[in-house]
C-alpha cells in the first residue's frame, strides 16, 4: 500500500463503514442505495453487515468536453439535472454542446438502468431513511443529484456515507443531507482512487452480481 492509500479495495472501505453505520442495523426502514459502479461494492459489504436491502440509484456525470472528470454538473434517476453553476459559467462550453453531453448521459443512464435492474422495479423508498453511498467523493456533482432525486421522492432521512472526501465538499453536504459519516476527509485532494490499494473499475457484470446477492 503507497503513502497515501488508506482502503485495500472497495469491499474492505464498505466494511469499515459499516461500523459506523450500526445504530441502522437491522432497521425495517432503511435502505441502502449505491451509486454504480463503484459505490456499489462498497454498497455491498454495508449491507451484508448491517443485514440491510441493497439498491442502486443511477446518476451520471456530466463531463466537460476538454476533461471528462471535470463535472460540470449530473443527471439522475427520475429525470434529475444539477448543474455546478460556477463551473459551468467559466467552462466556456456551449449550449449545444451542454445539450448535446445532457442527451449522451441520459441514454446511458437508461441503458444502465435497465440493464442493472434486469426487469425489477426502482424500490419503494417513500418516508425510508436512504443510506446513499459511493466510493469516494470528488467534486460531489454526482452525490448532490442523487440528494435532489431522494428529495423528490419524499424520503424520510439522508444518511451519506462514503469512504473518503475533501474536507470542503464535506462542508458543503453536511448541509444537504441528515447526517453524514466520512472515514477520512483530506485538504490535500488528488482524486478518490489515491486512497485505494486497488482502485480498479468496476464493471457493469460486478454491478449485476453483487445485487443479484
Amino acid at each position: 500500500m503507497d503513502g497515501s492509500a488508506i482502503f485495500h479495495n472497495r469491499f474492505d472501505a464498505g466494511e469499515r463503514l459499516s461500523r459506523r453505520l450500526q445504530s441502522y442495523r437491522n432497521d425495517l426502514n432503511t435502505l441502502i442505495l449505491a451509486l454504480p459502479r463503484g459505490g456499489v461494492p462498497v454498497a455491498y459489504s454495508i449491507a451484508q453487515a448491517l443485514h440491510l436491502p441493497l439498491d442502486i440509484l443511477v446518476v451520471r456525470k456530466l463531463g466537460a468536453p476538454f476533461q471528462e472528470e471535470l463535472a460540470l454538473g449530473a443527471v439522475a434517476s427520475g429525470d434529475v439535472i444539477f448543474f455546478n453553476e460556477n463551473l459551468l459559467a467559466n467552462s466556456g462550453v456551449s449550449e449545444a454542446e451542454l445539450n448535446r453531453i445532457i442527451t449522451a448521459e441520459k441514454t446511458e443512464l437508461a441503458r444502465r438502468e435497465k440493464k442493472y435492474r434486469q426487469d425489477r422495479p426502482f424500490p419503494e423508498i417513500q418516508q425510508k431513511n436512504i443510506i446513499l453511498v459511493d466510493d469516494g467523493i470528488a467534486t460531489g456533482a454526482t452525490m448532490h443529484a442523487a440528494m435532489i432525486a431522494l428529495r423528490k421522492l419524499s424520503v424520510k432521512k439522508i444518511i451519506m456515507a462514503v469512504p473518503v472526501a475533501p474536507r470542503e465538499t464535506l462542508a458543503h453536504f453536511s448541509k444537504l443531507a441528515d447526517e453524514v459519516v466520512c472515514l477520512h476527509s483530506a485538504d490535500v485532494f488528488y482524486g478518490v482512487g489515491a486512497f485505494y490499494e486497488d482502485f480498479s473499475q468496476t464493471t457493469d457484470e460486478e454491478v449485476i452480481t453483487l445485487l443479484r446477492r
